[in-house]
């Protein structure tokens, strides 16, 4: 029986050799990486599913909410009226909602989706596009109640449901080790620097794990991998790879660039100051070459009367609302230490002019004589100066600092149009002087009481990392991305990390 299970090899082989099966090597490998695609693939259905089963509840929720609180007002509390209500209005809600949705990427992947802003832009235009819609179908209503009202609620628990998501779904994956393993590429300081700022971000799903440098770099933490034709042999333990340098080798970047997804590698790029520019440009038709021109950052028109209305509105609100606080502090202050509550830093604001920026007082009356002596303590780079324990804070004046409510008579420069509510950060005359020329167009806006520097680490960044964020904020202004900074400021100030 074997001779004859060797015959019928041969006569199938050409030439009637023996073909002797072998096994292949690659097949664990590719059964592996089935599983991960799968696995990928199961994720991502159970993503889109649940952010679609939160949206939907959510916009039935705000409809049934505000139809209950308009019934209850009247003097009724039939939940009955008020569901069947609902059913008329949600279906066209939710299918409006989920398109919309789907059509600004909030179901993308947690890296790339888009958060609050997003959320309340696409929640305004299903309002605006619902409203046209029945104002065409001929329906009339006595007040517009049900429009604002539901739009109202749907904010809170659309972004409140997303919220739950993100930190129930980031802890499950953190607990089971889920990280996306990241190299950088670029020159050695440009790859120090996205390490750095990746390494800030605890809640980052990408861990940087090796570079690949076309300067001379230091390993530190970070694996050397060699010169970059090399990297395809580290494919399989990689997810992603980081364009990190902005002036890499386009030839290079494009090759690299095609191999990653070939071997199914996801590729991102560190974003430089030219891209951050590109979103502002305007096309200038009627050129042999194609010229876009640069925009200043300026808000003027209805920019300037969006963002001015928002700051004295909210400036205003919160000054009636925090009085006891400021007078609490303000005593405080005035028992604890010789000299005044409030501190008036003259500092640069827009356009280079200088104004008295107020804060209650945290250092001794000396605080300024003795600056020049305490340079050399100095602990952060580029123009910023600032020391964690520096001697002159006083006991109270470290607790302000702390919960940053040392800023809080700043509404005021916003309510006399000296500030924003939202905007670069004033820096100290001395920081201002020892600033480069192209650090200075963050000057071209009112400064703000906080900004994308107090929600994304404060005093953890360095210099370079934080003119970045003010080129960021400067570029993609909207009220909705003001509207998300505050927001954010509260837990960032509530952490009080990186504030000293």
């Amino acid at each position: 029986m074997a001779n004859g299970l060797v015959r019928e090899l041969r006569s199938a082989a050409p030439g009637g050799a023996m073909q002797v099966p072998v096994k292949d090597a690659r097949a664990a490998e590719r059964l592996v990486r089935g599983r991960l695609l799968r696995w990928e693939a199961l994720r991502r259905v159970l993503r889109v599913v649940t952010l679609f089963v939160l949206d939907v509840g959510s916009v039935l929720g705000a409809i049934f909410t505000a139809l209950l609180l308009k019934l209850a007002v009247k003097g009724h509390t039939d939940v009955g009226l008020a569901w069947g209500q609902t059913k008329t209005y949600a279906p066209l809600a939710c299918l409006v909602t989920a398109l919309l949705f789907a059509r600004s990427d909030l179901y993308a992947d947690r890296a790339v989706r888009p958060g609050f802003a997003r959320i309340v832009a696409s929640l305004f235009q299903v309002t605006l596009l619902i409203l046209v819609f029945t104002i065409v179908q001929g329906q009339s209503f006595r007040s517009y109640y049900i429009f604002y009202a539901s739009l109202l609620f749907a904010l809170i628990y659309v972004s409140g449901a997303r919220w739950l998501f993100d930190r129930v779904s980031g802890a499950l994956l953190h607990a089971s080790g889920y990280t996306r393993r990241a190299v950088l590429v670029g020159t050695g300081p440009q790859i120090e620097a996205v390490a750095h700022a990746l390494g800030n971000g605890s809640s980052s799903e990408v861990k940087p794990v090796g570079f690949v440098s076309l300067t001379p770099l230091d390993p530190g933490e970070l694996e050397d991998l060699g010169p970059l034709r090399e990297l395809d042999r580290h494919f399989d333990a990689i997810d992603e790879v980081v364009i990190a340098d902005p002036a890499f080798p386009q030839e290079q970047a494009v090759e690299l660039v095609d191999r990653c997804h070939r071997h199914g590698v996801r590729v991102r790029v560190a974003p430089s100051t030219m891209e951050i520019l590109m979103d502002r440009v305007e096309f200038i038709p009627g050129q042999t070459v194609p010229l876009f021109e640069l925009k200043p950052p300026v808000f003027e028109g209805v920019d300037f009367v969006l963002k001015r209305s928002f700051d004295v509105v909210v400036a205003g609100l919160l000054v009636v609302l925090l009085a006891p606080v400021m007078l609490l502090v303000a005593l405080a202050v005035k028992l604890t230490s010789r000299g005044p509550v409030i501190y008036r830093s003259m500092r640069p604001g827009i356009g280079g002019l200088p104004f008295p920026c107020l804060k209650f007082r945290t250092m001794y009356s000396d605080a300024d004589r003795r600056q020049e002596e305490l340079e050399k303590a100095n602990e952060k780079g580029g123009a910023i100066f600032k020391i964690r324990n520096d001697p002159r804070v006083t006991p109270v004046g470290r607790l302000l600092r702390r919960w940053s409510i040392d800023e809080l008579p700043q509404l005021f420069n916003v309510l006399r149009g000296q500030m924003s509510l939202v905007g670069p950060r004033p820096l100290p005359q001395r920081d201002y002087d020892r600033l480069e020329d192209w650090h200075r167009k963050r000057n071209l806006v009112l400064p703000g009481i906080t900004g994308l520097w107090q929600v994304s680490g404060r005093s953890e960044l360095d210099f370079d990392e934080l003119v970045r964020l003010d080129f960021l904020y400067l570029e993609r202004w909207s009220v909705f991305l003001d509207l998300t900074i505050l927001l954010k400021t509260l837990p960032a100030v509530a952490r009080a990390k990186g504030a000293w």
